[in-house]
């Protein structure tokens, strides 16, 4: 076993323990960034100036207005800004825009005495356009030819040989929708200048160093004059990665012209108008399969809806790519990536980053083929799954190790679910019931784990020893309720040697450790882990030659567990709080910077080829559903859940991760209906879905009544930190099932064997429609076997959208 993957003796990881904050979470006293504003004196709040109109070059900018209004102190513009006039890393995310080019792009910003001013001020302000045309849908932007950004293309194999070998060829067409974070916490951040003109900010941000670059090149400073601190975020989902830059650069670039603290916050409408949303995507496929329903070839073009401005599109859209194999193999492939450019908020992280759509084309195509090819959904896929031994490898030409944990998981969803005697029960419910159905839906899923940039794989710590034997930790990983901060607690009291109790964390900022990656691609217990226990190697080095001159022995030979060194063979031992007392007079360091980057990475973004990703998060879920054949209204039934964690560092913060990500992946899938209005009328651009009153997200009604979770057994990672896997995103993937068994269920009130298309998300208005579509098929007297021996169909899902 690999130095980094072993445990020592009585390790503190792997023990089940609730979140470092839970406590504090419950009882209302966990301290966010807004709730500072509170502490902090003669704060002014900053409040946009948004125009809602969809795009136009800005002709005319007034704020003396505002200035009339009591309490406004200052309006901030363009005119103000001493550095860039940027706010995002792709150099095209103006600050203060000369042109609208999305409902509610905030031109400038108020700032007062009060919010309510700031409010007044900001309505106060008068914004003159000349209007010009917008593009709102992907379809618009593909007729239009409206792209931005690179156009990956990813190959494999011989796709024309495939196809000409391939029994049965059928193509297709698939839009599905976005999906908006609604984290608890809106974005927020708080800024005040000190005596030396140092900036200090607190951020709701995943990633505070390049949170700190934008504040520094916004107000023209070098970065070691900006910090930004994060203590926690409420919900991040990937949706603070990149977004919250400009709110801090507004807060700093107010408290750097008044010198007085300023505060953003934005209110629920305005994060909702003003912040981008997971990519919403739109699919061509052509795909062919050999007589035994094995794939032969893929042909695919990925289109992202990106938005008003680049962001963290291209990354997206390529890991999009690297995951429509999900965990098939496809032998020939051809795969090509675009996004595109439209007048609404620029979309950006979330919670899989790309993957789950890449991995929803492949899971749609089965769905919708397995009844064409006269298969059951969950043989079609099993046949497909890449097989150890075999050397296969994905379409960019990694190796999948552990191929055997496909099947495994599957298996043991199945065996866990007694799914065999569930299918024949649900076959004799909806025998009986001509209104209802029943289905049953397995799906897997296999993700990569580290940044597609290898760059971005690296991670620092900063472990302080005081001489009373305490132990304070700083990480570059930010807190958003994940239980990173967790696990980086129990790594440091495993790797020390000592009581978790001894051990405290410190705020993420960036004067404590520099160049930090950003909190996401499910990769912050891996880096963040893997340098705190470099850190706490080097002090526990030190601290073992400390102890061995104190008892008589090697170094090598010495032992510390549970806050006690002892060396082997001997009943002689040396307290942890003596130890440090003993090494702080023998002078020994007790402060260590720890680093860590993931090795054996490589990628060449041109050529679509390499090793991104250092291993695979594998899972299976299998869901039941059932249906009102009159209203498409459903309930989940039941869920199992098998999910590969590696040697989990901490089983109760993994498990509430695998929870959580199901839902909400279930919520984006069957629920989460973003609609924007697309008429040429005045409100065109304008988000529809504004509330939660308007936009549905999922709750405890949705949960399932029966939810199991187990957590892969003997799974041991080599060269990841104490054998552990990451968490946080692959679990959201594991909700394909629930959709796939609506579809098998709406196919239900239909003949054998017909396909079903379904909308994403699956709402009940589209469950109804693929119900429609079902009964319909029957009455016609035909199913859809018409479409086997080799022909080609062409289907179109984004048509379900009767509703």
């Amino acid at each position: 076993m690999s130095h980094l993957s072993e445990r020592p003796e009585k390790p503190v990881v792997g023990v089940s323990m609730p979140h470092e904050s839970a406590v504090l979470h419950v009882t209302g006293t966990a301290l966010y960034t807004d709730d500072l504003v509170y502490r902090t004196k003669d704060t002014l709040h900053a409040y946009p100036v948004q125009v809602m109109k969809t795009r136009g070059r800005i002709t005319a900018l007034r704020t003396e207005p505002a200035l009339a209004v009591p309490g406004v102190v200052r309006v901030l513009t363009v005119a103000d800004v001493p550095g860039v006039n940027d706010a995002g890393m792709k150099h095209d995310e103006p600050l203060f825009p000369d042109e609208v080019m999305f409902h509610g792009h905030a031109v400038a910003w108020v700032l007062g005495e009060t919010l309510e001013a700031a409010r007044l001020g900001a309505a106060a302000v008068e914004v003159e356009l000349d209007e010009l045309p917008s593009v709102i849908t992907l379809k618009e932007a593909i007729a239009a030819e409206s792209f931005h950004g690179a156009r990956p293309v990813m190959v494999t194999g011989d796709i024309d040989a495939g196809f000409a070998d391939s029994t049965h060829v059928f193509s297709g067409e698939f839009q599905f929708s976005d999906q908006e974070h609604f984290y608890l916490e809106t974005h927020a951040a708080l800024a005040y200048i000190d005596e030396a003109e140092q900036v200090f900010i607190q951020s709701s941000t995943q990633h505070p160093s390049e949170t700190q670059e934008i504040v520094a090149h916004v107000l023209g400073l070098h970065s070691h004059e900006v910090t930004v601190q994060c203590l926690r975020m409420g919900g991040g989902f990937g949706g603070k990665e990149m977004q919250p830059h400009g709110f801090a650069a507004i807060a700093a670039l107010g408290a750097k012209l008044t010198g007085r603290p300023v505060r953003v916050r934005l209110n629920r409408t305005q994060d909702l108008t003003m912040s981008g949303k997971r990519h919403g995507f739109h699919a061509d496929w052509k795909i062919g399969f050999d007589a035994d329903g094995r794939i032969q070839a893929l042909d695919a073009t990925l289109t992202a809806d990106g938005g008003w401005s680049l962001d963290l599109s291209e990354p997206v859209c390529a890991r999009a790519l690297c995951h429509i194999d999900n965990t098939y193999w496809i032998p020939n492939a051809r795969v090509a990536g675009r996004i595109a450019k439209t007048n609404k908020v620029s979309n950006t992280a979330f919670r899989g980053f790309g993957g789950p759509q890449g991995m929803l084309v492949i899971e749609d195509i089965l769905g919708r083929v397995a009844p064409l090819l006269g298969l059951d959904p969950m043989e079609l896929r099993k046949r497909n799954f890449y097989q150890p031994g075999l050397g296969q490898s994905t379409p960019y030409g990694q190796p999948v190790p552990q191929a055997e944990r496909i099947a495994a998981v599957w298996q043991q969803v199945e065996d866990n679910g007694g799914i065999a005697d569930r299918k024949r029960e649900i076959a004799a419910f909806n025998a009986a019931h001509p209104h209802t159905k029943r289905a049953l839906a397995i799906t897997g899923i296999k993700f990569g784990i580290s940044f597609n940039l290898t760059a971005f794989n690296q991670a620092g710590a900063l472990v302080l020893i005081y001489k009373d034997g305490s132990v304070l930790i700083n990480h570059g990983g930010t807190e958003m309720g994940q239980g990173l901060h967790t696990k980086m607690l129990q790594v440091a009291a495993t790797t020390l040697g000592i009581p978790l109790h001894k051990v405290r964390l410190a705020p993420t900022r960036t004067d404590k450790v520099p160049n930090t990656s950003a909190t996401a691609a499910s990769s912050g217990a891996d880096l963040n882990g893997g340098a705190v226990k470099n850190a706490c190697e080097q002090l526990r080095a030190r601290l073992l030659q400390v102890a061995a001159s104190q008892l008589g022995s090697n170094a090598s030979d010495v032992r510390i567990v549970d806050g006690v060194a002892r060396t082997l063979g001997s009943d002689k031992e040396l307290a942890w709080d003596d130890l440090v007392h003993t090494a702080y007079f023998q002078r020994v360091q007790l402060s260590a910077s720890g680093y860590y980057r993931t090795e054996g990475l490589h990628w060449d973004a041109k050529s679509f080829r390499g090793s991104p990703f250092k291993y695979f998060s594998y899972g299976a879920a299998a869901a039941e559903v059932e249906v009102d054949g009159f209203t498409g209204g459903y309930r989940i039934r039941r869920v199992d859940i098998v999910h590969d964690v590696g040697d989990s560092l901490s089983p109760m913060i993994d498990i509430g991760q695998v929870e959580g990500g199901f839902v909400q992946g279930a919520g984006w899938l069957t629920l989460e209906d973003m609609r924007w209005d697309t008429s040429d009328g005045p409100n065109r651009g304008r988000l529809l879905t504004q509330a939660a009153s308007t936009y549905k997200l999922p709750s405890f009604s949705e949960m399932p009544e029966e939810f199991n979770v187990t957590l892969m057994e003997n799974a041991t990672e080599e060269g990841a930190v104490y054998g552990s896997k990451a968490v946080g995103e692959p679990p959201l993937m594991l909700a394909f099932c629930v959709r796939e068994a609506l579809r098998q269920a709406a196919a239900a009130f239909g003949p054998a064997g017909v396909s079903v298309e379904l909308a994403a998300p699956a709402t009940p208005e589209a469950v109804y429609w693929a119900i429609e579509a079902a009964r319909e098929k029957g009455v016609l007297g035909g199913s859809d076997d018409h479409a086997l021996g080799g022909s080609e169909i062409r289907t179109d899902t984004s048509a379900l959208s009767h509703a």
